[in-house]
């Protein structure tokens, strides 16, 4: 039987780069950003969902996932994928949790799927010999990061800390990170590589 596990999505992020919050960037089909990476990791399989928001963006409501919204602008990344982390440890339901950053809105429900049946701490996928997102972490993992035993200070360290494993996907949008919207355009038209 398959391992169930959750979802987290890391959209804390202003989006200066991409001119407005990434989490509310569409893409060429209408969808926000956000509501992207909800659907792949529904259709992947993932329950629970939580996605981390800016603190001064509006409350989004849907039955698919739950909103965190960060304490302050500017988190650093690795500190949002904590209090995310903490939200979901409370839910006793899961055994693996994909952490997905927003600006990868491109990648396959397959990839996830793939990344979540490792038995191993951290597994990142691997595209063309390139590792891109999401990132896999077991339970006892996130469980570490949550108490402060995994202290980063960011998610690199903390893979390379656990000893991450390779999955490797045919899935070109584990390595589209779409955090301008050159480079949206750039991997919306490459994603069926």
């Amino acid at each position: 039987m398959a391992a169930r596990f959750a979802g987290l999505v890391l959209a804390g992020g202003a989006g200066q780069r991409y001119g407005k919050p990434k989490a509310l960037a569409l893409l060429p089909d209408g969808r926000s950003f956000l509501a992207a990476c909800v659907e792949l990791l529904v259709e992947a399989g993932a329950a629970p969902i939580v996605a981390t928001l800016p603190p001064d963006m509006a409350p989004l409501e849907s039955p698919a996932f739950s909103t965190l919204h960060l304490p302050v602008s500017g988190l650093a990344m690795f500190d949002s994928l904590r209090l995310g982390l903490k939200q979901l440890c409370d839910e006793q339901t899961w055994e693996r949790v994909v952490v997905l950053p927003v600006d990868h809105p491109l990648v396959s429900a397959a990839s996830v799927r793939a990344l979540a049946a490792v038995e191993a701490p951290a597994a990142l996928p691997l595209y063309a010999g390139r590792h891109g997102h999401p990132v896999m972490l077991a339970r006892a993992t996130a469980e570490h990061i949550v108490a402060g035993e995994l202290p980063g200070p960011t998610l690199r360290t903390v893979l390379r800390t656990v000893g991450s494993v390779d999955v490797a996907v045919d899935d070109p949008g584990v390595c589209a990170n779409c955090n301008t919207p050159e480079a949206l355009a750039a991997a919306w038209n490459n994603r069926h590589i």
